[in-house]
């Protein structure tokens, strides 16, 4: 009998590396539009962590580590490296919607997917909220006669309606906020050298050894692990895989290609910088990219920066809003969420239009919260998921008790081992007010969980498969 699922109208080729069966996903009837490729998934990825990302938290993690942001960025790029391996691993042989969720309940059962898909929530609602937040504090400071929230609000009713329309709009402009945003780095990065050019003295050391306010590995940490939001892009690529057309070949090369090529240019980005205003000393650190530029090129770099990040701010907001939609439909679809509410498309858009109006309604507390506490809750939700995806590879592939090969064991073994290890560290670093918002808010999905299965008694629903001839 054929199976009822998104993943069957589209045959897939049969994973490699000794992985049994082509599996799918049983969707309910419901099935999502398969129109991407690889391209559009690395302008997707790249667009969701926003190439000038690395400007959001800047003046924080500069402060944070004493001037050493670049230093911090290379730390966080080593653990994501092997955290993003991971993802593509899982990814090609779970090619569905859901990211840390479905891979955690198809690796460790529904409980512990649930737990997981909910702490990978805790980024994803509120990523977009710190987009809007930021468009909000640098639109205020280009026009100071309008109120913040106002912005917050109209940017919110736009991509809204955009990613209701479906991944094909956002997509597109994913596309032209890329191209603008790159051009600003060449400019950005021009006037950087035309400045060291004419500077009497130049010390590269700088952006590695900071200023002396902070030393040591321990705030480098720190920095790190609030850096960690940077890179969920390569995250959200993997909850697109239900519309992507070649999912098992597009999407781990999509993780890949753009976590080293985000993670570089955040690298690059940081130390260029530090260069051109060197120390961590800035009147505001929720502002301090509007400092380094106004510094760098004058009013003109400014006005620049100011026009391309809010537009990759808001493309990020459209790209984050679409993944944190598809995890809450696919949890939806799988009955761990009301069915009925999340696990729904629009006849006409094929989009999850409920969860795209309940992330709309959430992040509307971005009018009242502040960058450092929104940074903390995502870094704990980010950490959650890369640690599950990691361990979900050891047991998925190794966890069956069959005889393997020595090449098996160190891609499914010793690997993904390493990344948890790193991972692992950086949880280390986070501080007390992101610990406190992380446990209180799975404590929550526990108690969610608990009313859920009547107090553990029935099993909590989870992803379904069939396996194809």
């Amino acid at each position: 009998m054929p199976s009822a699922n998104p993943l069957s109208s589209s045959p897939l080729p049969a994973p490699s590396d000794g992985v049994p069966g082509d599996f799918t996903h049983s969707a309910q009837g419901t099935s999502l539009r398969r129109i991407l490729g690889l391209p559009a998934l690395v302008f997707f990825g790249l667009v969701y962590m926003v190439p000038l990302t690395v400007f959001t938290t800047y003046g924080v993690v500069t402060q944070m580590t004493g001037g050493r942001t670049a230093a911090a960025y290379v730390i966080t790029l080593l653990a994501m490296i092997f955290t993003a391996r991971s993802y593509s691993v899982m990814v090609r042989k779970y090619p569905i919607a859901g990211s840390a969720y479905s891979y955690a309940s198809l690796s460790f059962g529904p409980g512990i997917g649930f737990l997981a898909g909910w702490s990978l929530l805790l980024d994803y609602l509120f990523l977009p909220m710190i987009n809007y937040l930021v468009i909000g504090l640098f639109l205020n400071l280009a026009f100071p006669a309008v109120p913040a929230w106002i912005f917050v609000v109209a940017t919110i009713g736009l991509v809204t309606l955009l990613n209701i329309r479906g991944i094909g709009s956002v997509s597109s402009m994913s596309n032209l906020i890329v191209c603008a945003q790159m051009v600003f780095v060449v400019v950005f990065l021009a006037m950087v050298l035309r400045q060291l050019a004419g500077a009497p003295s130049l010390d590269l050391s700088a952006p590695w050894i900071g200023d002396g306010s902070q030393s040591g590995l321990l705030p480098l940490m720190a920095g790190a692990a609030v850096l960690c939001l940077s890179f969920l892009g390569f995250d959200a690529v993997s909850t697109l895989a239900e519309e992507t057309r070649d999912p098992r070949r597009d999407i781990p090369r999509a993780i890949l290609i753009t976590t080293l090529g985000a993670g570089l240019l955040f690298i690059l980005l940081a130390m260029a910088s530090q260069l051109a205003l060197p120390g961590s000393q800035f009147k505001d650190a929720e502002s301090a990219a509007s400092e380094v530029m106004l510094h760098t090129g004058g009013r003109f770099l400014e006005i620049f920066f100011t026009a391309t990040y809010v537009a990759g701010a808001a493309g990020s907001a459209l790209a984050s809003q679409a993944s944190v939609s598809r995890i809450l439909f696919s949890m939806g679809r799988d009955g761990i969420l009301p069915r009925r509410v999340f696990g729904t498309l629009s006849v006409r858009y094929k989009t999850p239009v409920t969860a795209i109006v309940l992330v709309s309604l959430v992040s509307l507390l971005a009018v009242v919260v502040d960058l450092t506490t929104l940074a903390s809750m995502i870094s704990f939700g980010a950490l959650v998921a890369f640690s599950v995806v990691n361990l979900a590879v050891i047991k998925s592939y190794l966890g069956q008790g069959q005889p393997r090969s020595a090449g098996q064991l160190l891609r499914y073994g010793l690997l993904p081992l390493i990344g948890f290890g790193l991972i692992a560290w950086l949880w280390t670093s986070l501080s007390a007010l992101t610990l406190g918002i992380g446990l209180a808010w799975f404590a929550l999905g526990l108690g969610y969980l608990a009313v859920h299965t009547r107090g553990f008694r029935q099993p909590a629903p989870t992803v379904q498969f069939s396996e194809q001839a």
